[in-house]
């Protein structure tokens, strides 16, 4: 590919994609946003409009078979991801899908049917976020010693019945949604794959859906993960990366805000309450606009991308191992 832009072309009018992810890749300095498509015509005119987009799609269909667009943001509804993804690739487009890639992991091996020369990636944005490169650059350096721990927490409050995160029939609940972060985390800073998982849920007696969930991750070596996340509960993220000389904490690990400065904090233990701790400041980062930009340079040919759908397929054989768990009440094998 001889162009300095790819032309994307946006799958449906979710709410992520219009108020997050559409605006960041228009941001991108190798991406541009041509075409939006919803099931409803005048939907997706009323959201081109919005967003200063040309073309705009009443089928998913008709965008798949426009010649001009390079790639497809697939933000849909998770049982949507593997389906949809899979008919846009096989349409020659290159696919950056949401979160979580599937509904299972025997489900996401399907995107093992990707034709040859086409990009994948599962986006998950924080890994393109400088604090999380920071992180890992101080883990790296042996500044935190061996690394032993992960601790994360993630949660928010939403009891909307009509809200996607609360239907359990098309992939809804905390693990699913959020869940998938800490998940994430673990493997990004251990640079490992678990081997086993435990979980304790508890349901919504009306959805279904998990609301509550604590999992424990074995990743050998006597290296641990340990997260907590709810969809009903007061807002709260936090990671800590705890080593045996010190401890690395980062404050807004997963929805950093993309305007003003992120921190984290390396604390050696010295003060128990963290008054000594170093605290280091990231510039300011839209990490939707930074995933869209690499997305782009590996499109182009330029940087090919760390993660494709290998990686998506080990992150849903954690969450099956983790729902087996929930089923079972004891500790369930991560699946190689």
């Amino acid at each position: 590919m001889t162009r300095q832009k790819i032309r994307w072309g946006i799958l449906s009018t979710a709410n992520i994609g219009m108020q997050k992810v559409t605006p960041a890749i228009q941001a991108s300095p190798s991406s541009e946003v041509v075409a939006i498509a919803s099931r409803d015509q005048a939907k997706a005119r009323a959201a081109a409009d919005q967003l200063g987009i040309e073309r705009a799609y009443g089928s998913y269909q008709e965008l798949f078979a426009d010649p001009d667009i390079d790639a497809i943001y697939n933000p849909l509804p998770n049982h949507l991801h593997v389906p949809m993804t899979l008919a846009a690739a096989r349409a020659g487009k290159h696919v950056l899908c949401e979160k979580p890639i599937a509904l299972t992991a025997a489900e996401a091996e399907q995107l093992r049917e990707i034709p040859s020369g086409i990009v994948f990636m599962e986006a998950f944005m924080v890994r393109f976020h400088p604090q999380w490169h920071r992180v890992r650059e101080i883990i790296r350096s042996g500044e935190l010693g061996e690394v032993r721990a992960i601790n994360a927490v993630f949660s928010y409050h939403n009891v909307d019945p009509n809200n996607v995160r609360n239907q359990a029939d098309i992939g809804g609940g905390g693990i699913m949604d959020i869940g998938c972060y800490p998940i994430t985390a673990a493997r990004y800073f251990f640079e490992g794959e678990p081997e086993r998982v435990v979980s304790l849920v508890e349901r919504d007696p009306v959805f279904g859906t998990d609301r509550l969930a604590s999992v424990l991750a074995d990743f050998g070596g006597g290296r641990q993960l340990s997260f907590i996340c709810s969809t009903q509960a007061t807002p709260h993220q936090r990671v800590q990366v705890l080593g045996t000389r010190a401890k690395a904490e980062i404050i807004i690990p997963f929805n950093a805000p993309p305007n003003t400065p992120t921190a984290i904090t390396i604390d050696q233990g010295a003060a128990l309450e963290g008054t000594l701790a170093r605290r280091e400041i990231l510039p300011a980062c839209d990490q939707y606009t930074e995933q869209a930009e690499a997305f782009a340079q590996a499109v182009l040919g330029n940087t090919p991308l760390p993660y494709g759908v290998e990686d998506a397929i080990r992150t849903m054989r954690v969450i099956d191992a983790i729902f087996e768990s929930e089923k079972t009440g004891a500790w369930a094998v991560v699946k190689r």
